[in-house]
């Protein structure tokens, strides 16, 4: 995975559990980050939270303030538009590496990923075919071999945490983001680059409209139903 905590140092052990945290949604955008009780759970001195949170920040996940502290960076609704807009170039990108370099245990993944979220639609569990359709981009990303487009979606996806459920919860939005992965993974296995290229554009593209149509609408109601 991209965002695998590697072997590493007291410093770098730090911010890898505090961004795992992120990416996870325990921490919650808004929430301050005191860096007296991140101390006592990371197990580390002051200077090393003090230096992981600087790199977060530096990377758009946390927000520091002087003389008040740090807290989880809130992203707006019209930035998290902006976001998707961004990573529908990286991971177009991705994609088409993908259908390049994919080997044999990455496309018996992404098939195996697709038929999981077929299950889980026809049993209309929304929440549960989100998570795997993130899986399903993790396992894109990760068989492109692009390092660099690995970590920039990487960073750019830990700021849409919040976001995460709301585009799968419109009515009518899960068939057509299911037609839309099976294109995808469809080109990936057919080792078709210009069209897994397409499929992922026009797939995050359509991710995008829906959240901007959704920006003033309420999917709380349609959570609370999910099973």
């Amino acid at each position: 995975m991209a965002d695998r905590e590697p072997a590493a140092n007291g410093a770098d052990n730090a911010y890898w559990r505090l961004r795992q945290e992120l990416m996870a949604g325990r921490l919650l955008p808004g929430q301050r980050l005191v860096e007296a009780d991140l101390v006592e759970s990371l197990g580390v001195g002051r200077a090393l939270v003090r230096a992981a949170l600087s790199r977060l920040a530096h990377e758009g996940l946390v927000d520091k303030e002087p003389n008040r502290g740090a807290r989880v960076r809130m992203v707006s609704e019209d930035e998290a538009v902006e976001i998707v807009q961004v990573r529908a170039v990286l991971e177009a990108l991705a994609a088409r590496q993908a259908a390049i370099n994919a080997d044999a245990e990455d496309l018996e993944a992404l098939r195996g990923f697709l038929v999981e979220m077929r299950d889980l639609l026809s049993r209309n569990d929304l929440l549960g075919y989100s998570e795997c359709n993130a899986r399903l981009h993790n396992r894109v990303i990760v068989a492109s071999r692009h390092s660099t487009a690995q970590r920039l979606i990487t960073n750019l996806r830990a700021q849409m945490v919040r976001f995460q459920y709301r585009t799968i919860l419109v009515p009518g939005r899960a068939n057509e983001s299911l037609a839309e992965h099976t294109a995808l993974v469809d080109a990936i296995v057919a080792r078709e680059p210009d069209k897994a290229e397409a499929a992922m554009r026009r797939h995050l593209s359509h991710v995008a409209d829906t959240l901007a149509r959704t920006k003033d609408v309420s999917l709380v109601g349609a959570v609370a139903r999910q099973p």
